[in-house]
């Protein structure tokens, strides 16, 4: 199988809280973002939700099929005999247990990664629920084959979690095997518009999603290329945060054990609640207060269930005010605040970074679509000559996907976010830890092949030649660590980590210490390359790395 077969280029944007996809074919290049799903037709996305049966053996629905019902008194709820599930993308993410979704005890995170892309993967691969979405426009085509998948991925995300996420895409059944060339990860969401600044010229793209804001500052090069001229940065601030803000703001109304209690026992109301704000109230505010309505927000409508775990004060004041409270203008604005200043951070840091003058900043992803977060940004930043937002910014990631499937060479240079090299044993010299010393007199340290910042080629390869350390050696290990440090000593220092090896095998050890091995990290795509090329026997081999996957060990 080669990237020679591939005909089809399909772009996913796996997010937090939405996820859609977008294709094109290699011949015309026509990119399509598809609108058809098995509840809607008309938009771009649908929930990154599940809704399991009780024993979590079979899922009943996903995407928006799967979010909670409005409360009824005159009909069961199938959360009754139903487990919803959502936000699992988080789990993803370097940020504190407490801060992660709640899953059902029963329910691994990527379980639900892998259930829900098996899900997703129906629409664009068999005719289940709508038409194959690829086979009704190009007949003949074989998926495993001829079907370059591009998911679109946090810049946060390290080579640990794509191969989490690696693994959880073929257990879906959507590549043929772990390694396959089919599947690549990006984090280009480049613009066409982005094309029609004179060569030379900067633009940040900041790509704000339901869990994460991703931010890249490209400059456009001679011939339709781009320059990658800072390290891409983000953060978990998406829109999904400001939902946080308001659960904060209704513990504070009901107290801790009411909404934790509501979250165990009714989680269906507590999703929908969460929905209502977020149709009602949130995607709504524009950040302008002589327009804005006050919102009354009536438990008895929304979450009637938390009446029962509300005490003391707190619930004679509600029983008061008839269980009904006015969300006001400047409440609403406290939601908003904390997500959005640690946003407009990043952007100072990215613009600052970049030493050059800066174009334009295009805002992508769903949370861009927001008035107030395009306000402040702007009134922040006024001083750059254009803040833009494509027509459909919701489609934006999975279409530059799409983009960087069709011609992976249209990124010239990369900036690296880690220092790389390899762990070494050398002779123990005086100067050396003591406590470091081997019994055989040596001492391991990390020799560093290439250093965080560098701009890189892409598929430029960072070589070294290495010989073995005993004439009569067989194999060797090279075990690959990286730090976010430019510069570091030992593979045990703080920020740390491991990321894979590759191990050969000598043939013979009749040249003795004359056996030099040409090791290589190539750099450049989504994903890193290790090479050795044993230069007596020729002899090749390669790996992207056998990931450690625990998630005790996550680095982001």
């Amino acid at each position: 199988m080669s990237l020679r077969d591939i005909r089809i280029v399909v772009g996913i944007d796996f997010g937090t809280t939405f996820s859609g996809f977008a294709y094109a074919n290699k011949v015309n290049s026509e990119i399509s973002t598809n609108n058809i799903w098995p509840d809607h037709v008309g938009q771009f996305k649908t929930n990154t939700a599940l809704l399991y049966d009780n024993d979590l053996s079979e899922i009943k629905a996903w995407g928006r099929s799967a979010l909670a019902e409005k409360p009824s008194k005159r009909r069961p709820q199938r959360s009754n005999n139903s487990i919803h599930v959502e936000l699992f993308k988080l789990h993803l993410g370097d940020i504190p247990d407490d801060d992660k979704p709640i899953l059902p005890e029963n329910l691994h995170y990527k379980q639900a990664i892998t259930d829900y892309l098996r899900e997703l993967g129906k629409i664009f691969k068999f005719p289940l629920v709508v038409k194959d979405t690829i086979d009704k426009r190009w007949p003949g085509i074989d998926f495993l084959r001829n079907v370059l998948l591009v998911f679109a991925v946090p810049a946060e995300f390290s080579e640990k979690v794509k191969g989490i996420m690696r693994e959880c895409i073929y257990n879906a059944e959507l590549i043929e095997t772990p390694n396959s060339q089919n599947l690549q990860f990006t984090t280009e969401h480049t613009l066409k518009e982005c094309y029609e600044f004179p060569v030379g010229r900067t633009f940040l793209l900041v790509d704000c999603g339901g869990g994460t804001i991703d931010l890249t500052t490209r400059k456009l090069l001679r011939g339709n290329k781009l320059g990658e001229i800072t390290e891409r940065t983000g953060g978990f601030y998406g829109s999904s945060y400001v939902d946080r803000e308001f659960l904060k703001f209704i513990k504070r109304i009901v107290g801790a054990s009411a909404l934790r209690l509501l979250q165990k026992n009714h989680y269906s109301q507590f999703q929908y609640m969460v929905q209502e704000f977020c149709r009602l109230v949130k995607t709504v505010f524009t950040g302008d207060l002589e327009r804005f309505n006050i919102f009354e927000f009536d438990f008895n409508e929304f979450c009637p269930a938390i009446k029962q775990y509300v005490q003391g004060s707190l619930r004679d004041q509600l029983e008061e005010d008839e269980w009904i409270i006015d969300i006001d203008f400047y409440t609403v604005k406290a939601m908003f605040d904390p997500v959005i200043s640690q946003i407009i951070n990043l952007i100072s840091l990215q613009l600052n970074s970049s030493h050059s003058d800066c174009a334009a900043i295009y805002l992508v992803g769903g949370f861009s679509e927001s008035k107030y977060l395009q306000t402040r940004i702007r009134s922040a930043f006024n001083y750059i000559p254009h803040i833009l937002v494509p027509k459909e910014p919701l489609t934006a990631v999975a279409r530059g996907a799409v983009q960087y499937g069709l011609n992976m060479k249209t990124i010239k240079t990369r900036v690296l976010k880690y220092s790389y090299g390899v762990k070494l044993a050398f002779e123990w010299q005086p100067g050396d830890p003591p406590e470091r010393r081997t019994p055989k007199g040596r001492i391991f340290k990390f020799h560093q092949m290439a250093t965080r910042g560098t701009t890189v080629e892409v598929d430029q390869e960072f070589s070294e030649v290495f010989v073995p350390f005993t004439k009569k050696q067989r194999t060797r290990t090279y075990r690959i660590y990286i730090t976010r440090k430019k510069t570091a000593t030992y593979c045990d220092e703080a920020g740390m980590r491991f990321l894979g090896e590759l191990k050969i095998d000598f043939q013979n050890t009749f040249h003795g210490m004359e056996r030099p091995v040409l090791f290589s990290l190539r750099f450049g795509k989504m994903e890193i390359d290790a090479t050795a090329i044993d230069q007596v026997t020729e002899q090749v081999y390669q790996t992207t790395f056998k990931l450690e996957l625990e998630e005790s060990d996550s680095f982001l």
